[in-house]
């Protein structure tokens, strides 16, 4: 059995469905990422594996145990990370630290080596209270917080939402070197970018997955050609392309449009010539490699 696995879990808000018939299952020492916008789900479903929430219906099991009925036996071996910033303010990092060790029985001597990469980061600022940190080490503060206990599961959700980019680099270095240990972890985050770190992802949209695989397959599954294309004038050259009839699909990416055509043996050479005609100047096309955002959008697009 997978250290982590749902099955058929739903979990409604009112009429308002969260998650729906979620079935998943995370192998051993894997890093299994939830990629989704907001509202996908990915928090309810976070919250459930963390035994914070109970599911309407469906079972959720850590190491064989239920969430529900075992609630107590999960939470000694999982470590939680939730989206918010949720230890202590008042506290300094040593004292947090000390405290979430004292909670599980345990001291942050005893487990100084699973923490001990992390913490050398944070170490000079030990006695700085908690709230009076950056976001970077607040993020590596609340990490070491959930793994002083040993862990075997890490369920960390969104850990990275509004931390620098170069913080959220290192945060992922940090999960890559705690899944060589064995561990189990389970990440979500909206940023896709973040899913080529992960062994396998689950793309989410409205409380359903999408798709499960590992990235890599995810993007050469994808069937269609996709063209960069870039012009003098970004906005028109959007607008312009929605009108083409051809058009299976169309959206802004960074700095250039990605574009698919319903006509499979449509060139870059076809493209630049017709907007050309309708006034584009520097036009760019360059046929590209599908993204996980490419991916997603498809994948939205098939289901709608």
């Amino acid at each position: 059995m997978p250290p982590l696995s749902t099955h058929s879990l739903t979990k409604n808000y009112g009429a308002q469905p969260a998650i729906s018939a979620i079935s998943l299952d995370v192998n051993e020492g894997e890093l299994f990422g939830l990629i989704g916008p907001d509202g996908s789900g990915k928090t309810t479903l976070m919250r459930i594996l963390a035994t914070l929430l109970l599911p309407d219906s469906g079972t959720a099991k850590i190491l064989g145990m239920d969430v529900v009925n075992d609630f107590k036996k999960v939470r000694r071996e999982i470590g939680y990370m939730p989206g918010r910033f949720s230890l202590y303010q008042d506290l300094s990092i040593e004292e947090n630290l000390t405290f979430f060790a004292t909670i599980f029985g345990t001291t942050v001597r005893e487990n100084q080596d699973i923490i001990h990469d992390i913490y050398i980061q944070i170490e000079p600022f030990k006695n700085r209270r908690a709230g009076k940190l950056s976001g970077g080490m607040k993020q590596k503060l609340a990490l070491c917080c959930a793994l002083i206990h040993k862990p075997r599961v890490l369920i960390l959700d969104e850990p990275t939402t509004g931390v620098d980019p170069v913080s959220r680099r290192e945060f992922w270095d940090i999960l890559g070197r705690l899944k060589k240990t064995g561990m189990t972890i389970l990440v979500s985050t909206p940023y896709m970018d973040e899913a080529s770190r992960c062994d396998r992802v689950a793309l989410m949209q409205s409380g359903k997955i999408l798709t499960t695989d590992a990235p890599s397959l995810i993007t050469k599954n994808f069937k269609h050609k996709i063209f960069a294309i870039r012009a003098d004038n970004m906005y028109r050259l959007l607008n312009e392309l929605r009108t083409w009839e051809t058009r299976h699909a169309v959206h802004a990416f960074g700095e250039v449009a990605h574009y698919i055509d319903k006509n499979e043996n449509t060139s870059d050479s076809d493209i630049k010539e017709k907007l050309r005609k309708a006034g584009f100047t520097n036009v760019e096309v360059i046929e590209t490699k599908p993204t996980i955002e490419d991916c997603f959008m498809g994948l939205m697009k098939a289901t709608n």
